[in-house]
């Protein structure tokens, strides 16, 4: 029998999600529970909005202290928490300014805005000419305008007219970037790593080259880190493994503590200032509660050193994974806690390896069907990891024997 509450969201919610059959009900720290009580090591942290973990009780008592005290204000005044949350989200960055938002996808939106009005007013494009150059393969959110540049065919089919303004160049090559460049040309927006796309991780050197290009043609260089920033490739920015500051910085998702949808373009100063009061804004982005809760999830953040924790534990799970031996496996790549297992479709699919994994007490989530993402949150110890690493290999080892069309194959 379906369980209920399946039943209920299969009957009341659009049918725009396809999640794994397990109902859950509670969580802390690294684990989940379902409703029978069964226990499941989340090896996914939302797409890393959970990176502190479920219920940090840091984090889960900023924010029932700023909830009890004065939850959501207008922009049209000024609030006690967005000043002091604004100043360590540049301070730590490094960004000059920031532009407070809520779902990663309005801050991406607001990145656009700010590169287009740049292009015109700043390096002198003609208006409604300018171009942003971006990678086949991106995942940016899922707006119109957003949806119009992404190379995936489902993520476009019956969702135009759309608005054009955007060049596409293939992720990791950075001669392509140069090649494309026009002098309507104002921004390059990037993401360091792809996450959506399968855990793509680009040629070493690849964002430095991209600066470069960028500076001699006046372009802007803008990182979209909502799923890779803020510790989860083992730097507080995965930019930051080229030694590379972006002119425009988008984050999201785990500045929420995994409580709330907080985002924020950050840039330099010039950039910013192409804003002007009526140019932009949001009835929730910037509130005291999100404040507040950011502002505690930087403090964590940075007091409990968790990118260092997350390049050390993903070495280790991407050490631990590279030494599975299983016909199966195509690859296995990442950075830090943010790695994706390529499989054969022709053996298993990810979907159905996810599947598996449930079974042992690993959740998981597939993406272009042949990938396993592996992103637990950020505060996952080495013990943790040689659990989950068993688990894996327990999954692996019993799936049934290969197709007969693999078994000639030599696997080193």
């Amino acid at each position: 029998m379906k369980n209920h509450a399946i039943t209920l969201e299969d009957r009341y919610c659009a049918h725009n999600y396809s999640p794994l059959p397990v109902v859950l009900s509670s969580g802390k720290g690294i684990w989940l529970w379902d409703q029978d009580g069964k226990r499941y090591m989340d090896m996914m942290s939302a797409y890393s909005a959970v990176s502190f973990g479920h219920s940090h009780p840091d984090l889960v008592a900023a924010l029932s202290k700023q909830a009890g005290q004065l939850a959501v204000v207008s922009r049209a005044f000024y609030s006690d928490q967005l000043g002091p949350f604004l100043q360590l989200l540049c301070e730590i960055t490094g960004m000059p300014k920031a532009l407070p938002m809520n779902s990663g996808a309005e801050a991406v939106e607001t990145a656009i805005k700010a590169a287009r009005k740049w292009g015109h007013k700043v390096k002198g494009i003609a208006d409604q000419t300018a171009e942003i150059i971006v990678c086949r393969g991106n995942f940016a959110g899922r707006t119109t305008t957003i949806v119009g540049f992404s190379s995936e065919a489902q993520y476009r089919d019956g969702f135009g007219p759309f608005s054009g303004g955007f060049v596409s160049v293939p992720f990791g090559d950075a001669a392509a970037l140069e090649a494309a460049i026009t002098p309507r040309t104002a921004a390059f927006l990037v993401e360091p790593i792809q996450g959506e796309a399968g855990i793509i991780v680009p040629p070493e050197g690849y964002l430095a080259k991209c600066r470069e290009i960028c500076d001699r043609h006046n372009v802007l260089l803008i990182c979209d880190e909502v799923q890779t920033g803020l510790g989860r490739t083992g730097r507080l920015l995965a930019s930051d493994h080229d030694a590379i500051k972006p002119d425009g910085l988008i984050l999201g998702k785990a500045l929420g503590g995994g409580l709330l949808p907080v985002s924020a373009f950050l840039a330099r100063a010039d950039l910013m200032a192409v804003f002007t009061p009526g140019d932009h804004g949001s009835t929730f982005g910037g509130n005291p509660l999100a404040a507040a809760v950011g502002h505690a999830a930087l403090r964590l953040l940075r007091d409990d050193k968790l990118a260092d924790n997350a390049q050390l534990m993903g070495e280790r799970l991407l050490t631990g994974l590279r030494a599975i031996s299983h016909p199966a496996i195509r690859e296995v790549r990442g950075k830090g806690l943010l790695i994706g297992m390529d499989l054969d479709p022709s053996f298993i699919s990810a979907r159905e390896f996810c599947e598996r994994l449930m079974q042992q007490g690993i959740l998981s989530k597939d993406t272009h069907d042949t990938v396993v993402r592996f992103a637990p949150p950020l505060i996952i110890t080495a013990n943790d990891i040689d659990a989950a690493l068993e688990a894996i290999k327990y999954t692996f080892s019993s799936l049934s024997s290969p197709p007969a069309h693999l078994t000639e194959r030599s696997y080193a």
